[in-house]
């Protein structure tokens, strides 16, 4: 989950199921690159895929990742706004 690419995925199927291609078009990811990307968050049970007619359709398998993903991004913003006040302060 280190992979700035997969957090942007991520936080993209927030929003909703989206196919590959709208996904590739979202992220101007190269479709070989993006289907790896998929892949991995498929197999870490992070995401659902299901077939369509031709397409691919990606969603977050559980509501709770997303819950999980703005948790984690709140610590982080509210470190850097410690870090931040830090700095100003020896300024």
């Amino acid at each position: 989950m280190s992979n700035p690419k997969r957090i942007r995925l991520l936080r993209i199927l927030e929003s909703g199921e989206k196919t590959v291609a709208e996904l590739e078009k979202l992220t101007g990811l190269p479709q070989g690159n993006l289907s790896q990307h998929l892949a991995l968050l498929r197999q870490l049970g992070l995401l659902k895929s299901r077939r369509g007619g031709l397409n691919v359709y990606y969603s977050i398998s559980d509501p709770r990742i997303v819950e999980a993903c703005d948790l984690v991004r709140r610590c982080i913003s509210e470190r850097l706004g410690r870090s931040q006040a830090m700095l100003a302060q020896v300024r």
